[in-house]
């Protein structure tokens, strides 16, 4: 029985399993937003969008997350501190789904500008052809063959961002990396307890995989159809 439980620890491990689910889901909504934008900058007209899209996404790339991270916590804590006058330190998960967004914003602005342009030109032209306006035009014909493109990727790096999760430890988050730390400290077991929360990675990533991989079979048959 004790082994079943993880000597007790369990219910901790697996509360801290559902906070990394979750910064991972919020960090995904918020860097989704940031590619969708970034890639429209990249793709405009406009020079300056363009310019202020490819300064983010290379400085973003360009450096380590564990220092987005560390900005984002440290430097918002004190930004508001100063602001506001007194002491103010961001949520650790607030700060992780920032930040986290920050840097999967930057890869999905490239995988969502990459399978815009992967789109046939002639479905650009005979849309308008038709008649459709240019909103229209990307919602009903650019975007759901992009969307089925940009799939494969954006799942891909859906499941990094996943396991990047960790690194929002080192800022006090409670997930699966800090409370199975707590569970190491009380029981002196680091193998095994580290091996728990490698096999809690590993099932989350596989249904992550999976479900991207049925998303990318129904989206391909809605398009054959």
């Amino acid at each position: 029985m004790s082994s079943f439980t993880l000597n007790g620890y369990g219910e901790l491990i697996l509360l801290g399993a559902l906070t990394t689910l979750l910064v991972a889901l919020a960090a995904a909504a918020f860097g989704t937003v940031i590619g969708v934008l970034m890639a429209a900058a990249k793709l405009s007209q406009s020079r300056i969008l363009r310019q202020i899209a490819g300064a983010y996404t290379t400085t973003i790339r360009g450096v380590p997350d564990l220092l987005v991270i560390f900005l984002v916590y440290y430097g918002g804590s004190a930004t508001l501190s100063h602001v506001m006058g007194r002491p103010i330190e961001i949520n650790a998960f607030g700060a992780g789904a920032l930040s986290l967004g920050f840097v999967f914003g930057a890869y999905a602005t490239e995988i969502f500008r990459g399978a815009i342009l992967e789109v046939p030109r002639g479905q650009v032209e005979a849309a308008a052809a038709l008649g459709l306006s240019g909103t229209d035009s990307f919602a009903h014909v650019i975007a759901p063959q992009a969307w089925r493109l940009a799939v494969p990727a954006f799942g891909n790096q859906l499941t990094v961002l996943l396991k990047e999760t960790a690194l929002v430890s080192l800022v006090g988050l409670e997930d699966l990396m800090r409370r199975t730390g707590f569970a190491v400290e009380a029981t002196n077991r680091p193998f095994f307890f580290y091996l728990v929360a490698g096999v809690v990675y590993f099932v989350l990533s596989y249904a992550m995989t999976n479900a991207f991989g049925s998303v990318r079979r129904k989206t391909s048959a809605a398009l054959a159809r």
